[in-house]
C-alpha cells in the first residue's frame, strides 16, 4: 500500500474540490487532490458561469443588486428552508469570488439585461442579473461547456500552487481515528491502495445524478421513463456514502428539476424550436399551463411533474412552421435565436435516426395515433383553443394573444418532453462552516462537504430569481471551507 501525507485531502476535482484545493494551497496547505476521472471539471465543465453580486461587471451596466438583497430575496423565495448563515456567507462571497477567477486569467463576461420586460414574458418573476458566462475560446458561441474553460485554467492554478492532483484515483473511505477524520483511503489506475493521512478531509464529489438506484430511492423518480436528467459519469453518491459512513447526519435531498427532451444536446436545436409559447397538451390532450410561462425551465419542470407520466408534447402546425421560419423566436433560450434557420436539418436528423420523441403527422387523428395523446381530448382542446385564436383572446389560462397560433393545417410537428434535471442536491448536512455534523448536530472534526453534496439551499424548486447559483455555490462553498480548515489545522 502507498502511503501519502498531507495536510488537506480533496476527495474529487469538480468545481467544488478545485475551489477548496486553491483556497487551501493559498493559505499554505499542503493539499492532495484526489479524481476518479481522467480530467477534472466535473459537471461544471458543461455549464456556462456562475452567480455574482456585487461585481465590478454589474457596477459598469448599472445593475446595483448587493449581497444583503439578494440574501433576503432567495431567503423569501425558499420561504427560509435553508442554513441562514451559510446562505448570507455564501452571497457576500459570490461577488469576490468573479474577481478570484479573473485574477488567474479567467475572462469573464456580463451581458445584463433589459431594464423593463413585460411580466409574462420574463422568465421568471423579477429576476435579477447575476450570472456571470465564462467567455468561450476564440470569441466562439456564449452557450453550454463554455465553463470548460474556467475548470481548466483552474487546474492549472491548483498545480502551481504545488497541489498534488492525483487521477483515476477515487477515494474509498474517510480513515477516522479518535473521532476525528484522519485521511482517505483510496485506489489509483493500476488497483494499488493509497494511504492519504492528512489532518481535514473535503468532501467534493458531486451528487448522485448517474446512480439510477439512488435517484429511485431518495426522489422517487425512474431514469430513462419519467425522468431524464444530465448523467455525469462517475457522480454516483462517493461522498455521501463517505460522509454517511463517519456519522454524518443526511440532510434534504432534491434535484435541480427544469424540463428536457431525451439526449437533448444531440438534439438540441430541435428543442429550442419547440420551447416556444406554442400550444402545450399533456396524454389527456389538456392544456394545463398558460404557455408564456415556459420560459422558467424550473418552475415548468413543477408543472409537467404533476401531469400523467411526467411528460407532455409541444404541438405546431405547417403554417406556424412558417411563421417562426420567417419571423424568428418569441422566447430567445440557451439554444439561441437561429434554432428556425436549422430546423428542417434537425427534423431530418432526427427521424433518419428513428428519434421516438419527436413526431409529425398529416392529420391529428395520426398525430394522436404516433403520440399516444387522446384523441377525444385533444379534439376538444383544439376546438377551444383555434376558437380563441380567431377571437383573441385566450379563455382558459389569458395567455398573451401575440402568441396565440392555431393548430389547423397538416402536417402537424411535436416534441415530447420530461422531467430533466441538471443535477442531485443535498445528502450531506454541514454547519456554516461546511463541517460534516451528526444527527446530534456536533461537527465531525475534520470532516468538511462542499458543493453539490451539501447544497440544500433552493426548498423546493431552483431560484431562477438568481441564475447561476449552484455553480456559484460550487465556488463559494469550496473557498469558505478552505479559509475555515486552514483557521481549523492552525488551531
Amino acid at each position: 500500500m502507498k502511503k501519502l501525507q498531507a495536510d488537506v485531502c480533496v476527495v474529487a476535482a469538480g468545481l467544488s474540490g478545485l475551489a477548496a484545493s486553491i483556497t487551501c494551497a493559498e493559505q499554505g496547505l499542503k493539499v492532495i487532490t484526489i479524481e476518479k476521472a481522467k480530467v477534472t471539471g466535473g459537471a461544471a465543465s458543461m455549464g456556462m458561469g456562475p452567480l455574482g453580486v456585487e461585481t465590478r461587471q454589474q457596477r459598469m451596466k448599472g445593475v446595483n443588486l448587493t449581497a444583503d438583497e439578494a440574501f433576503l430575496k432567495l431567503m423569501h423565495y425558499t420561504h427560509w428552508m435553508g442554513n441562514a448563515r451559510l446562505i448570507y456567507d455564501y452571497l457576500r462571497k459570490a461577488g469576490d469570488t468573479i474577481a478570484w477567477l479573473e485574477d488567474m486569467g479567467i475572462e469573464i463576461l456580463f451581458q445584463g439585461g433589459t431594464l423593463y420586460t413585460p411580466e409574462r414574458m420574463r422568465a421568471f418573476a423579477q429576476p435579477e442579473q447575476t450570472q456571470h458566462t465564462v467567455a468561450p475560446v476564440n470569441g466562439g458561441k456564449i452557450g453550454p461547456r463554455v465553463a470548460a474553460t474556467m475548470t481548466k485554467r483552474m487546474t492549472e492554478r491548483m498545480q502551481e500552487l504545488g497541489v498534488e492532483l492525483l487521477l483515476e484515483t477515487p477515494g474509498k473511505k474517510v480513515i477516522m481515528k479518535d473521532g476525528k477524520a484522519a485521511g482517505v483511503l483510496a485506489t489509483d489506475a493500476n488497483g494499488e491502495e493509497i494511504e492519504i493521512e492528512s489532518k481535514v478531509v473535503i468532501l467534493a464529489c458531486g451528487g448522485y445524478s448517474d446512480n439510477i438506484q439512488m435517484i429511485k430511492d431518495n426522489l422517487g423518480f425512474n431514469w430513462g421513463e419519467d425522468l431524464f436528467s444530465f448523467r455525469i459519469p462517475g457522480n454516483v453518491g462517493d461522498g455521501l456514502k463517505m460522509a454517511w459512513e463517519c456519522g454524518a447526519a443526511k440532510s434534504r435531498m432534491t434535484m435541480e428539476l427544469m424540463y428536457q427532451i431525451p439526449d437533448n444536446l444531440n438534439h438540441f436545436d430541435l428543442e429550442g424550436a419547440f420551447r416556444q409559447p406554442l400550444l402545450w397538451v399533456n396524454k389527456l390532450g389538456e392544456r394545463f399551463v398558460p404557455e408564456d410561462c415556459i420560459g422558467n425551465t424550473a418552475t415548468m419542470g413543477n408543472c409537467i411533474l404533476n401531469q400523467p407520466g411526467h411528460t407532455c408534447f409541444t404541438i405546431m402546425d405547417s403554417d406556424t412552421l412558417k411563421y417562426y421560419k420567417k419571423k424568428g423566436v418569441d422566447f430567445p433560450g440557451v439554444q439561441g435565436t437561429e434554432v428556425f434557420d436549422h430546423f428542417d436539418a434537425a427534423a431530418a436528423a432526427a427521424k433518419e435516426e428513428g428519434y421516438k420523441y419527436y413526431f409529425e403527422a398529416d392529420t391529428i387523428e395520426e398525430l394522436c395515433e404516433k403520440t399516444g395523446i387522446k384523441l377525444a381530448g385533444l379534439q376538444e382542446t383544439l376546438e377551444q383553443y383555434n376558437n380563441d385564436c380567431d377571437f383573441g383572446r385566450d379563455t382558459v389560462f389569458n395567455k398573451d394573444y401575440h402568441f396565440l397560433r392555431p393548430v389547423r393545417k397538416g402536417p402537424f410537428y411535436a416534441l415530447q418532453s420530461f422531467i430533466g434535471a441538471y443535477g442531485t442536491l443535498g445528502g450531506v448536512k454541514v454547519d456554516w462552516k461546511f463541517r460534516c455534523i451528526d444527527k446530534d448536530w456536533e461537527p465531525i472534526p475534520g470532516l468538511y462537504s462542499v458543493g453539490t453534496d451539501c447544497c440544500d439551499i433552493y426548498g423546493d424548486t431552483y431560484p431562477f430569481i438568481m441564475p447561476g447559483n449552484t455553480m456559484a455555490f460550487c465556488l463559494s462553498s469550496g473557498r469558505l471551507a478552505g479559509e475555515h480548515v486552514a483557521e481549523y489545522i492552525n488551531q
